[in-house]
């Protein structure tokens, strides 16, 4: 404990450059602030500052020493934070990004917030690509990869994108065998809202039969409205396979073109990497992690 006590009188000194505001910071007299710091000196071998009766500036050694014990005392700090909040209910707001994907995540949000009352659940839905630190966001829920070095993440679950198009459409418009058969049926296409991209479909030739040959189309940047619109006979969509499992089930949608399609995606959870595990924050992480795609 001796020890510690030399590394923040150090520290202290360090980042004032000066024992009398160091002391007083720790509540002990300059005095006491310079026989620790030669104490820790001459443990350790080297002088940490070069002093005179004017100024004092830290040596090579001392700006070295310097980096590390920051770090320690930063863990320090946050170990004693993460321990004194375990002890807390969850509370406080918490500010998310979320891929328009309602269908999925409305039943588990309304399962967090009535689990977590003191939790004040920011909910931004977006399908543009947030920029995670710079808007002030705890996490996002994203699919498919990042490359940001400084953002964690975590897998939520996987998905797949299948075609898929009404009874009543298929028996008055006839059933595709092939990929190429597709233009001659009517497409109903998404577009991504941030890029305007139209959303590739998983089946083979894909880009010529968009630039080319495909049918009539209609094309929207809303995954509900495709949904709608395939359950009303007016043509074949490519969905996420949570967004149709309803319909499928009750038979408002049937699979097209099932033995031609391949396709996986990933749900992920991501938060910076810099950012303290509050209690909030890694219960919504672990509240996500285990409901939205359960085993």
């Amino acid at each position: 404990m001796d020890n510690l006590a030399g590394v923040s009188a150090f520290v202290q000194a360090a980042e004032t450059l000066s024992f009398v505001e160091a002391g007083r910071l720790l509540g002990v007299s300059a005095s006491a602030i310079g026989k620790s710091i030669a104490r820790l000196e001459a443990r350790l071998g080297v002088r940490l500052f070069h002093r005179n009766t004017r100024s004092m500036v830290l040596t090579a050694e001392g700006l070295l020493f310097l980096q590390r014990c920051q770090r320690i005392l930063g863990e320090m700090a946050a170990a004693e934070q993460e321990l004194s909040d375990s002890r807390s209910a969850p509370r406080g707001r918490l500010r998310v990004s979320l891929p328009l994907v309602g269908g999925l995540l409305n039943p588990v949000l309304a399962e967090f917030i009535a689990r977590y009352p003191e939790i004040e659940l920011e909910a931004d839905f977006s399908d543009r690509r947030v920029e995670v630190i710079e808007e002030g966001f705890d996490a996002v829920i994203r699919v498919g990869d990042t490359e940001d070095s400084r953002l964690m993440s975590r897998q939520l679950g996987t998905f797949h994108l299948q075609l898929v198009a009404s009874p009543g459409y298929l028996r008055r418009a006839g059933i595709p065998r092939q990929p190429a058969e597709l233009r001659d049926h009517a497409c109903l296409l998404y577009k991504f809202p941030s890029t305007g991209k139209v959303e590739t479909w998983p089946v083979a030739g894909w880009d010529k039969l968009l630039n080319e040959d495909l049918g009539s189309r209609t094309v929207c940047n809303t995954v509900d409205t495709l949904i709608y619109l395939a359950e009303q006979g007016l043509g074949i969509a490519c969905l996420p396979d949570f967004a149709v499992r309803q319909a499928l089930e009750r038979q408002r949608l049937q699979p097209v073109l099932g033995d031609h399609s391949r396709h996986s995606g990933s749900f992920k959870i991501l938060w910076p990497s810099s950012k303290h595990l509050t209690p909030r924050l890694r219960a919504f992480i672990d509240f996500m992690s285990a409901r939205l795609f359960p085993t």
